[in-house]
């Protein structure tokens, strides 16, 4: 699904990130996936929630309009 987005939108795997609120779901999507990740803690998982995975995102943000401050670290 995640290479069909991106081949829809004519954008690569480097230059994307996947922003969502589960660990189990979005987060691992997007790191198998080749994409960077932004976990927001506005949703379903917790920093708490991230110690019962063996992965991590590159990102953690406490809310969506925090996102621009990541998108500028690149």
């Amino acid at each position: 699904m995640m290479r069909s987005a991106l081949e829809r939108l004519g954008v690569s795997a480097a230059d994307t990130i996947l922003v969502g609120d589960r660990m189990d779901t979005d987060v691992v999507a997007g790191l198998e996936s080749g994409l960077k990740t932004a976990l927001v803690l506005t949703g379903v998982s917790t920093r708490a929630d991230m110690e019962r995975f063996p992965f991590r995102p590159d990102h953690v943000i406490e809310r969506l309009a925090d996102l621009g401050k990541v998108i500028m670290m690149k």
